[in-house]
C-alpha cells in the first residue's frame, strides 16, 4: 500500500467548492488503495488579509503574536477539509503543524523545520483516516507556534514526504506544472515534463513561484521527488527529480523573474577592512537577506557599495545601515525600490560559452538597461527597472528559443 502526501495551495482551497473538489481527490487516491495525507494552505487571500488586520494595530507587530495569527488561516481550511472528506463517507482527521510533529527554530515567521516526528500521522493512518496537515506551521522546544514563511506549505508536504517515506510529493496548484517563464507574461511559454532539482532551486530562489526553494532544497537533500501538478485538471505536471535525461541538461531551461527587489548604495565608503562586516552582520542579525552585492573599485581609499534586498525589506535595511554608514565615516546612503530582477537558468552554463552575450544583446536589443549583474554555475541574473522587467522576459525567452 503506497504512502501518498498531497499538497495544495490557497488558490485550490479559495472556497467550500474548491476544498470539496479536494475532498474528491484525496478519496480517490485513497480508494486507488493509497495511505493518505493531504497538507493544505490557507483558503485564497487570507494569510494576506490577517496580516493586514494586524497592521491595522501597529505597523510593527510582535512577531510571535503574528505567528499564531497567521496560523489560524491553515487551522480553519484543514478542518474544513477533513468535514468534508466525512461528510463523503470516509474517515479524516485534521492536524495542526505540531500534532503532526513538525518541530522548527523560533525565528518567528521564517522558522526552519528542525525535525519531523511524525508518530501521529502514522497512528492515524493505521486507523484508516485520510490525514490533513494545516501546512505552513510548526512549534519550538518552549512549545511556541511558529510560521515557516510564504511557500511554507511546500515545505511541510516535503519535509514530510521524507520522514513518512513516501515514494513522491505531489504538489497541486493553479497551473499545470512549471513553465519555461510565466505564462501570464509569455503566452508561448512551455510546459516542462521534468526540470533537474538544481535547475529548479534557482528557478524557484529567483522569482519562479510554483514552488518554494525550501522544499526543493529538502527533495534534493533526500532524492524526493516533486510532481508539480494543477488541482483543476488532469494533466500529467511537471515532475522535479534528479535523473533529467542529459540533452535537456545542455540549453537555458527557463526564465525567473522577481519584482519585490530594492537597491541600497552607501556612498563614499572607507575601504579598509571591517566596513562590510560592519554593514552584512547586522542585517543578518535582523533576518534580511542581502542578494547581489557590488563594489566599485577603489579611489582614494573611497569606494561605493550597492546591495539589493527584497522590497518588503527595505525600510528595515535603510534603518539598520544608514546610522552604521554614518559611524563608519561613509557620505550617505541611498535606496531605490523600483527594480526587479530577470533570470535565465540552465545546467548547460557550466561548460558552454556564450550565454551571457547572447542575453545582454537580447537585453540591449529590447532597451532594457542593466542595473546590476549576479551569477551562479548556472544561472545569470540580471536587475533592471521593474517597469522592464516584463519584456526582459519575453525578449529572454524568445532569444532562447524556449517556445521549441
Amino acid at each position: 500500500m503506497a504512502l501518498i502526501i498531497q499538497k495544495y495551495g490557497g488558490s485550490s482551497a479559495a472556497d467550500a467548492d474548491k476544498i470539496k473538489d479536494i475532498a474528491r481527490r484525496a478519496i480517490a487516491a485513497k480508494e486507488e488503495g493509497n495511505r493518505v495525507v493531504v497538507v493544505i494552505s490557507a483558503m485564497g487571500d487570507t494569510t494576506d488579509e490577517l496580516l493586514a488586520l494586524a497592521h491595522r494595530f501597529t505597523n510593527q507587530p510582535d512577531e510571535r503574536e503574528l505567528d499564531v495569527l497567521l496560523s489560524t488561516g491553515e487551522i480553519v481550511s484543514s478542518t474544513l477539509l477533513a468535514i468534508a472528506v466525512k461528510s463523503m463517507g470516509h474517515k479524516a482527521i485534521s492536524l495542526n503543524g505540531w500534532q503532526a510533529g513538525i518541530q522548527t527554530d523560533a525565528s518567528y515567521s521564517r522558522a526552519r523545520i528542525q525535525a519531523v516526528v511524525p508518530q501521529r500521522i502514522l497512528d492515524e493512518l493505521e486507523k484508516d483516516n485520510i490525514v490533513v496537515v494545516a501546512g505552513f506551521q510548526g512549534i519550538t522546544e518552549e512549545m511556541d507556534i511558529t510560521t515557516l514563511g510564504r511557500g511554507g506549505s511546500d515545505t511541510t508536504a516535503v519535509a514530510l514526504a521524507v520522514s513518512l517515506g513516501a515514494e513522491a510529493c505531489h504538489l497541486y496548484t493553479d497551473v499545470e506544472g512549471v513553465y519555461t517563464a510565466d505564462p501570464r507574461l509569455v503566452p508561448q511559454a512551455r510546459k516542462l515534463e521534468e526540470i533537474d532539482y538544481d535547475e529548479m532551486m534557482e528557478l524557484a530562489t529567483y522569482g519562479a513561484k510554483v514552488i518554494h526553494s525550501r522544499a526543493v532544497e529538502i527533495a534534493e537533500l533526500h532524492s524526493m521527488p516533486i510532481l508539480v501538478a494543477s488541482s483543476f485538471t488532469n494533466s500529467p505536471g511537471t515532475l522535479i527529480h534528479g535523473g533529467v535525461a542529459m540533452e535537456l541538461r545542455n540549453k537555458v531551461r527557463g526564465i525567473a523573474h522577481d519584482l519585490n527587489i530594492a537597491k541600497v548604495t552607501v556612498l563614499g565608503v572607507p575601504d579598509r577592512p571591517g566596513i562590510a562586516a560592519a554593514l552584512f552582520q547586522p542585517l543578518a542579525d535582523a533576518g534580511i537577506s542581502v542578494d547581489t552585492i557590488v563594489q566599485n573599485t577603489s579611489v582614494d581609499g573611497i569606494t561605493d557599495l550597492t546591495f539589493t534586498v527584497a522590497r518588503s525589506d527595505l525600510d528595515k535595511a535603510g534603518q539598520i545601515v544608514k546610522p552604521i554608514a554614518e559611524s563608519v565615516g561613509a557620505k550617505g546612503c541611498a535606496t531605490a525600490p523600483g527594480l526587479g530582477k530577470v533570470s535565465i537558468v540552465g545546467t548547460g552554463m557550466q561548460n558552454t560559452p556564450g550565454f551571457a552575450g547572447r542575453m545582454f544583446t537580447a537585453l540591449s536589443g529590447a532597451g532594457i538597461n542593466i542595473e546590476l549583474i549576479t551569477t551562479s554555475e548556472i544561472r545569470i541574473t540580471c536587475i533592471v527597472n521593474e517597469d522592464k522587467v516584463a519584456d526582459a522576459v519575453r525578449a529572454l525567452h524568445k532569444a532562447f528559443e524556449l517556445e521549441e
